[in-house]
């Protein structure tokens, strides 16, 4: 059989083996052929396109795991005001958008500077009177805002963020005009970064966007595999609806992957739940968690055979998410039957990361975190929360993969976006942006490991990995190319790479050749 597309490379990691390999990747329609260590000559006639991409790294599709569309949608929403250099040019700028709206529509804006002492709730209240007026911050966890927002979208500004304002979200979404092109793009994106599937999390029913959704997969309009998640957020968990989206969506493209929460926050926040009391404070966890409903919650998902994803930063919150998981169906071989996952994974007890492993429980990690923070900020927070000791256990990846716990990644997108090398940099080469000596470099990964978790890891983490996630004869031809061959290329230099070639089902959806 002849092949539609053939790829050649000196440096292809098939995610089968540690090391890439020299030869050939041979597609016919949505499915590779082979991957050999030939030129592919023996797949090639008239009609196949063939190119010779040198020692371009050639990798399985990327997946990320944890990305929420909304919180893009809504960093992207209302007018940008970040070049608004005095108050009053900001004012002017508002009335003249507020203007070209519909009568009652809220007035949203970005990237304000929070030193804008006018903009009191009281002076807004004033000037735009019963209209809603939401001014985020450049950080986007703070913002201005009227009475009437407040009363319309039930959060403040002290309780900025997207658990709180899940109504804001909801308007945003409604708008299709706005919403759906935003969507297409967000994809587009994501096949920029390498990324060929997703998980994506949406608040309670998705607020109907799960239409959108099914019609952009029968124009054959998306460009990534999407998988979706129901965070209940304005309504208890929905297992009605979790039964009919799991029927309802089983094709190439869209399924229904289950129900994700949060449990505790940040550890620089005193809001992740720890084993041992903070230093700064007389807490173990500033933030109240109702593990209660969380158990029973899972316990019930789990019953019907959904799998779910808990958000957990601190020692303690990691173990009770086990704690619950451990409650759940399990195999004749003691691993759960459904595949569970917690997220984040800051700061973790050794001994519990072999619990997890030997339940079978996934970790999906955020690789770029670290691009967050510089050296001495970072270290500065740790030594003042938890002290140098306890933050020995921070970002231990290589503890996970030494407890055969599958790895995979996400992103928390808009909190980070899609960087593989960069990831590398971070995750790999235990590198703050700034460089220097690495941090807790016993707990990396290796090169190999990183790169298959965020492709057969991924894949795994959502259920498909006997079709996708290796280079292999019979499986969808899902591929990412990178413009450098990151095994070779010394750490300093990786965040230069970039991805030049994505396809998702055999067709090219992102070139940069």
């Amino acid at each position: 059989m002849k092949a539609d597309i053939v790829l050649q490379s000196t440096a292809i990691f098939t995610g089968l083996r540690e090391h890439p390999i020299s030869g050939c990747i041979a597609m016919k329609g949505n499915t590779i052929l082979a991957v050999n260590k030939t030129d592919g000559s023996e797949y090639i006639d008239s009609h196949t396109k063939v190119l010779d991409l040198g020692d371009r790294l050639v990798c399985p599709g990327f997946t990320d795991v944890h990305c929420f569309f909304t919180g893009y949608l809504l960093s992207i929403a209302g007018i940008d005001l970040e070049y608004c250099k005095t108050e009053a040019e900001l004012l002017e700028t508002l009335n003249t958008y507020k203007s070209k709206l519909s009568e009652g529509a809220t007035i949203l804006g970005r990237g304000v500077n929070p030193n804008f002492s006018i903009l009191s709730s009281e002076f807004l209240d004033k000037t735009f009177g019963m209209v809603p007026v939401i001014l985020f911050h450049k950080d986007s966890e703070s913002c201005f805002m009227n009475t009437a927002a407040i009363n319309t979208y039930q959060f403040t500004p002290e309780s900025c963020y997207s658990e709180s304002y899940w109504r804001l979200l909801r308007y945003v979404l409604s708008d299709t005009k706005f919403s759906v092109p935003a969507f297409k793009n967000y994809l587009k994106f994501m096949n920029s970064r390498g990324i060929t599937s997703i998980k994506e999390m949406g608040f309670d029913d998705f607020w109907g966007f799960t239409e959108i959704l099914e019609q952009l997969e029968k124009n054959k309009e998306l460009t990534v595999r999407v998988s979706f998640m129901s965070q209940p957020v304005g309504a208890p968990m929905n297992l009605a609806y979790g039964r009919n989206m799991r029927e309802k969506f089983a094709g190439n493209y869209l399924h229904f992957s289950g129900y994700n929460q949060m449990t505790d926050g940040s550890i620089s926040q005193l809001e992740g739940e720890m084993k041992e009391p903070y230093l700064c404070k007389d807490t173990f966890c500033v933030k109240e968690i109702d593990w209660n409903i969380l158990e029973q919650d899972t316990l019930a998902a789990d019953n019907e055979a959904f799998r779910f994803s808990l958000h957990a930063q601190g020692d303690r919150a990691i173990e009770k998410v086990i704690d619950i998981y451990e409650k759940c169906q399990k195999n004749a071989d003691g691993t759960l039957k459904n595949r569970h996952a917690i997220t984040d994974l800051e700061c973790s007890d050794p001994k519990d990361l072999e619990r997890m492993g030997q339940l079978g429980i996934i970790a999906e990690i955020y690789p770029q975190i670290m691009s967050l923070a510089n050296r001495k900020d970072k270290l500065s927070m740790i030594q003042d929360k938890i002290g140098i000791d306890r933050g020995k256990n921070y970002w231990n990846r290589r503890k996970m993969a030494d407890s055969n716990i599958t790895i995979s990644c996400g992103t928390d997108l808009p909190l980070l976006f899609d960087d593989i090398p960069e990831s590398v940099y971070h995750t790999v080469g235990a590198r703050f942006p700034e460089g220097g000596e690495p941090y807790n470099a016993e707990n990396t990964l290796l090169l190999h490991e990183l790169l298959r978790a965020w492709s057969y890891g991924g894949q795994y983490n959502l259920g498909f990995e006997d079709r996708l996630g290796t280079l292999e004869a019979g499986k969808l031809a899902d591929i990412a190319v990178l413009s450098h061959n990151l095994f070779t290329t010394p750490l300093e230099e990786i965040r230069e790479a970039k991805v030049c070639l994505t396809l998702v089902d055999g067709n090219v959806v992102y070139s940069n050749l």
